[in-house]
C-alpha cells in the first residue's frame, strides 16, 4: 500500500514521514513528495519513496500520485493560491484512484469566522465536490507557534489581542501522529476531527515559557487594532498583519477552542500538558 505525504519538505509533512516510520509502516510503502526532492534525500537513503510535486504543477502532481492509495494533503502556505493549488492535488488524487484522501484543515473550518480559515473552507468545499473518500484534519495551533518567538518575546514581551480567551494547543508532531493514524488503516472516509490540545490562555503559555526558561516572560494584551499597528510595524505586510491580528480576536471569541477529544482518540494517549509541550519543543 502507497501512503503519501505531500509537502514532506515541511515541518508537518516530514513529522507525518517519521511518525510513519515509527508507526511500522515499511519505508518503501511511504511515498515523500516535496517541490525539491533533493530537501528528502536522507528519507531517499533510508528507502522512503521520493518523488517531485509541485501544486501549482499539476502534471507533476499526476506523476507523484500515480499508484498511490492514502493520500495527506498537507495545506500549503500560498495565501491566494492555496484553493487551486490543493484543488489540483485532488484531481490528481481521485485519477489515481486513490482509497482515502485527508486533509489539514483548520478548526471548524467550515463556519469560523477567522480571516485564516477562509481558504481551508473553500478548499474543504472542492474536495468534497470531486466525490473522494475524505477525512479532514482540523488541526488547532501548534505549540511551536509560539515557541518559535521565545527571542522576540524575550525582548519585547509576548504581545496580543485574544484576553483571557482559550485556544487549544499541541505538539506539531502530535498532530502528525494523527495523521500518520489515519493514513495506516482504519475507515475515516467522511471523518471531520477537530484536533486540538489543552485549552490555555496566552497568558498561561507566557507564564509557561517563564516557568521553563527560568526568564521572565510577560504578557501584555492590546486591542486588535494595536496587534496589527505592532505586526506592520514589526515588518509584516498589512495583510498579513490583519489575518495574524485576527487569529487573536478569534482566540478572544473562542473560535480555535477545541472542546473534542479527536486528537486523544487518534493517538490513543492524551496530548501533553502545556508545560511539557513548551519544554520539548524548546529542547530543555
Amino acid at each position: 500500500m502507497s501512503l503519501v505525504v505531500t509537502g514532506a519538505t515541511g515541518q508537518l509533512g516530514r513529522h507525518v514521514v517519521e511518525s510513519l516510520l515509527a508507526r511500522g509502516a515499511q519505508p518503501g510503502d511511504v511515498l515523500a513528495t516535496g517541490r525539491d526532492p533533493q530537501r528528502l534525500a536522507d528519507l531517499a537513503e533510508r528507502g522512503v519513496v521520493v518523488r517531485r510535486a509541485d501544486y501549482s504543477d499539476p502534471a507533476s502532481l499526476t506523476e507523484a500520485l500515480e499508484g498511490a492509495h492514502r493520500v495527506l494533503l498537507v495545506s500549503g502556505n500560498e495565501f491566494g493560491q492555496r484553493v487551486a493549488q490543493h484543488t489540483a492535488v485532488a484531481r490528481a488524487a481521485a485519477d489515481a484512484g486513490v482509497e482515502l484522501l485527508a486533509y489539514t484543515s483548520a478548526p471548524y473550518a467550515a463556519t469560523t469566522s477567522l480571516l485564516l480559515a477562509g481558504e481551508h473552507a473553500a478548499t474543504e468545499a472542492a474536495l468534497h465536490e470531486t466525490g473522494l473518500p475524505l477525512a479532514l484534519l482540523r488541526n488547532a495551533w501548534y505549540v511551536e507557534n509560539y515557541t518559535a518567538q521565545l527571542p522576540t518575546y524575550r525582548e519585547h514581551g509576548m504581545v496580543g489581542a485574544a484576553g483571557e480567551g482559550r485556544v487549544s494547543v499541541a505538539l506539531r508532531r502530535e498532530y502528525a501522529a494523527a495523521a500518520a493514524t489515519v493514513l495506516l488503516g482504519g475507515d475515516h472516509a467522511g471523518a471531520t476531527y477537530e484536533l486540538g490540545g489543552p485549552a490555555v490562555t496566552l497568558p498561561e503559555i507566557a507564564a509557561a515559557l517563564s516557568d521553563v526558561t527560568g526568564e521572565q516572560i510577560a504578557y501584555h494584551d492590546v486591542p486588535v487594532a494595536t496587534l496589527v499597528e505592532i505586526l506592520t510595524g514589526a515588518g509584516l505586510p498589512a495583510d498579513a498583519a490583519q489575518v495574524y491580528a485576527d487569529v487573536d480576536r478569534g482566540i478572544a471569541a473562542g473560535e480555535l477552542e477545541v472542546p473534542t477529544d479527536d486528537l486523544e482518540r487518534l493517538l490513543g494517549t492524551a496530548p501533553l500538558p502545556l508545560r511539557d509541550a513548551v519544554a520539548e519543543a524548546l529542547g530543555r
